[in-house]
C-alpha cells in the first residue's frame, strides 16, 4: 500500500508522542511534543501533527468506531449528482440525475445502477455524504476524550482530520459499494424471473412450421422446418416497399404451406412484422394454418453464433435467424438456451451488473427449467444436454455422437453405454430425460428409474401391468401408501409419484394462446389517451412493465399504475409475455414514449 501520513509520523519517531496524548495524563503536550523536535522533525507544531496522524489512523481503524460510522452512514447518507461542466447535450438521457439528491437507503435500484452508468460514462459526478455529521463527531469526541485539556483539544482536532481525510472517503465507498451490490442483487432476481418465464413460455410442439424473418429492403426470409426442427426449404419474398411484389409473395407462401404440409407459421416481431401479418391475413390457404407473431430478440445473435453455425454450416445468417424464430414456436425452452440471456432484450441493466454473479444465477435458472420440463433423449442438442443436472458439455456431446452411431436410444438404461457417463452422472440426469420410443412407460415420465421396481410393486398389488396404472389420478384411494414407505421412500415422494404417474410426461408450461394487437395502431401517431388496447409485456422492471401495443415503441406500465393498491414488486402482478389489456394515459411523440395504465380496464 502507499505510505500514509501516519507511516511517515512512525518513521520520525512521533508514535510514542500520540500514545502520550491518548493517555490524557500529560498537562503540558506542548513540552513533552518539544522532546521529540530532532531530524526531519523541524518544531514542536510539526511534532503535534505527526502525532495526530497517527492518531487519526488509529481511530479510523478501530473496529467500534467504524461499525458506528457504518450505522449512521446505513440511516442517514445521502446520494447527490452533478452534470460534469459541457457534457449536457450528450448526457440528455441522463437528464433526470444532473442534479440529483436522494436517500441514499431510499434509491430504487434502476436509479442506482444509472446513477452509476452516467458517472462511469463521465457524464455526472456522484457524492456519498451523511446528515448528522456534527452529532456523529460529537459522540465520537466523547468516546475517546476522558479529560480536558491539551490533550482533549489534540484528539479532537486528530478525530475530525480522521473523518474528514478516512473515515468519511472509506464509508462513502463503502456505501457505494453497498448500493451497487443491493442494487445488482435486485435487478439479477428480476433478470432471472423474466428469463424463467420467458424460457417457460408455452410451445407449439412438435409441428411443420412456416418461419418469415421479415424486412422491408431486404425481403422477408421464409424457411420452412420439420417438426424436428431441420431445414426443409428457403427462399427470400419481397412482399413489402421497395419491391412491392405482394401477390407473388403471397402465393409463394400459400404453395409452401400446401407444399411442405405446413401447421403453423411464425413471424417475427420486428421491422415489418406487423406488415408480414397482415399480408397472412389475406391469404386464403386449403388448410387450418394459425399464424404467430414471435419474439426475435436475439436471433441475430445466435445467426452469427459458433450453435448457429454448427447447426446450419451451409447457410447465411439469414436463414439461422429465421430457423430459429420458427423453433422458437416450437419449443421456446430448446432454442432460447442457445441465446446469451442478456441478448434477450429483457432485465433492467443487466450489463451493469456484476458479471459473474448474473451468469452462476441464470445458469442455474436454465436448468431449473429444464430439468422441469425434461429432455427428449433423442432429438435433444447437445447445447440442451449441457443444461441436465448431472451432464456437462463433454457428457452431452457424447450422447449425441453415440446416438449418431447407434440410432436413436431405446430406453434410459441404454444411456450406460454411452462413454464417459457413470453411475452417478446416470444417477443425477436419467430423471430429466425422456425416451418416448421405449417400451417402458415409464422412460417417458419424470419418475426416476431407481423407483421403477417401486411403480411395479403399485401394479402388482392392484394386479395390473404399468401401462395400466398410467393416466389414472384417483391411485391414492386404490393404494395403502403406508405399504410402501421405507427409509428411502416418505410419503411425500410416494405422492410425488402418484401425481407423475397420473399425467406421465406432462410439460409443466400452459397451452400456447394466439394474440393479434389492435388494428388501429401501425405508428406512434394512431395512438391516443384513453384507448384501451392488448398489449404484451416484452420486459419487467422494479419500476414498471414494458408492454408491446403493436408499434416500433413499446408502452410503460409504471409501477404506480400496475394496481389500484400500493404494490412494491411489479412481478407480482405481471409477467414476461403477458397478454393484457392496457389503458393509454400519455403518448409524448417527441421523445417516443407512452404511458399505459392497467387501472380502470
Amino acid at each position: 500500500r502507499r505510505k500514509t501520513k501516519a507511516d511517515v509520523a512512525r518513521e520520525n519517531g512521533l508514535e510514542p508522542l500520540a500514545k502520550i496524548i491518548m493517555k490524557q495524563n500529560e498537562r503540558d503536550v506542548e513540552n513533552a511534543a518539544f522532546r521529540f523536535v530532532k531530524n526531519e522533525v523541524k518544531s514542536t507544531a510539526e511534532a503535534l501533527e505527526g502525532a495526530r496522524n497517527i492518531i487519526a489512523e488509529w481511530i479510523n481503524e478501530n473496529g467500534v468506531v467504524r461499525e458506528r460510522a457504518r450505522q449512521h452512514y446505513a440511516r442517514n447518507a445521502v446520494i447527490t449528482s452533478k452534470l460534469v461542466k459541457g457534457k449536457e447535450e450528450e448526457a440528455q438521457k441522463y437528464r433526470d440525475y444532473f442534479k440529483y439528491e436522494q436517500e441514499l437507503h431510499r434509491v430504487p435500484a434502476h436509479r442506482i445502477l444509472a446513477l452509476f452508468r452516467a458517472e462511469n460514462e463521465g457524464f455526472i459526478k456522484t457524492k456519498v455524504s451523511a446528515n448528522g455529521v456534527d452529532d456523529f463527531k460529537e459522540r465520537l469526541n466523547r468516546f475517546f476524550i476522558k479529560s480536558n485539556g491539551q490533550a482533549a483539544e489534540q484528539i479532537e482536532l486528530a478525530a475530525d482530520d480522521a473523518c474528514k481525510r478516512l473515515l468519511f472517503p472509506a464509508m462513502e465507498t463503502e456505501s457505494k459499494t453497498l448500493a451497487k451490490e443491493k442494487a445488482d442483487k435486485s435487478s439479477i432476481a428480476v433478470f432471472a424471473e423474466n428469463l424463467r418465464n420467458l424460457l417457460m413460455e408455452p410451445p407449439l410442439g412438435p409441428k411443420r412450421i412456416l418461419a418469415i424473418d421479415p424486412g422491408f429492403r431486404t425481403g422477408c426470409k421464409v424457411v420452412c422446418i420439420d417438426a424436428k426442427g431441420d431445414l426443409l426449404h428457403n427462399e427470400t419474398i419481397y412482399p413489402h416497399p421497395p419491391q412491392n411484389e405482394l401477390k407473388r409473395a403471397m402465393s409463394k407462401v400459400r404453395t409452401l404451406v400446401n407444399q411442405f404440409k405446413i401447421d403453423a407459421i411464425a413471424v417475427g416481431d420486428g421491422t415489418a412484422g406487423r406488415e408480414t401479418e397482415n399480408m397472412l391475413k389475406k391469404i386464403v390457404f386449403e388448410r387450418k394454418v394459425g399464424a404467430f407473431m414471435v419474439n426475435e430478440d436475439g436471433a441475430s445473435i445466435y445467426s452469427a453464433s459458433k450453435v448457429g453455425r454448427a447447426e446450419f454450416p451451409s447457410y447465411d445468417v439469414t436463414v439461422r435467424g429465421a430457423v430459429s424464430i420458427g423453433r422458437r414456436l416450437m419449443d421456446p425452452l430448446a432454442e432460447l438456451i442457445k441465446i446469451d440471456p442478456k441478448s434477450l432484450g429483457i432485465g433492467q441493466y443487466q450489463h451493469d451488473v456484476d458479471q459473474k454473479q448474473l451468469k452462476e444465477t441464470l445458469d442455474r435458472v436454465v436448468e431449473s427449467c429444464v430439468n422441469a420440463v425434461g429432455v427428449n433423449l433423442n432429438t435433444a442438442s447437445s447445447h440442451l444436454l449441457t443444461y441436465v443436472s448431472g451432464l456437462g458439455e463433454k457428457l452431452a456431446q457424447n450422447i449425441v455422437d453415440y446416438r449418431k452411431e447407434n440410432g436413436a436410444f431405446g430406453s434410459r438404461a441404454e444411456l450406460k453405454k454411452v462413454p464417459g457417463l457413470g453411475a452417478k452422472a446416470y444417477e443425477l440426469s436419467a430423471g430429466f430425460l425422456r425416451v418416448p420410443e421405449s417400451e417402458n412407460p415409464l422412460d417417458n415420465s419424470a419418475v426416476h428409474p431407481e423407483r421403477y421396481k417401486l411403480v411395479e410393486k403399485m401394479a402388482k398389488k392392484l394386479r395390473k401391468q404399468v401401462d395400466e396404472i398410467l393416466f389414472q389420478p384417483d391411485l391414492e384411494n386404490q393404494l395403502n401408501l403406508a405399504e410402501f414407505e421405507d427409509e428411502e421412500t416418505g410419503l411425500l415422494t410416494l405422492r410425488d409419484i402418484l401425481s407423475e404417474l397420473a399425467k406421465p410426461g406432462r410439460d409443466p408450461r400452459a397451452g400456447i394462446k394466439r394474440f393479434e394487437y389492435d388494428p388501429r395502431l401501425k405508428t406512434i401517431a394512431d395512438v391516443q389517451e384513453g384507448m384501451i388496447v392488448p398489449g404484451m409485456v416484452t420486459n419487467v422492471t422494479n419500476f414498471g412493465a414494458f408492454v408491446n401495443i403493436g408499434i416500433k415503441e413499446n408502452g410503460l406500465i409504471h409501477i404506480s399504475n400496475l394496481a389500484n393498491e400500493f404494490i412494491s414488486n411489479p412481478a407480482d402482478v405481471v409477467k414476461l409475455n403477458q397478454q393484457l389489456l392496457v389503458k393509454v394515459i400519455e403518448v409524448d411523440a417527441d421523445r417516443k414514449r407512452i404511458q399505459l395504465s392497467l387501472k380502470e380496464v
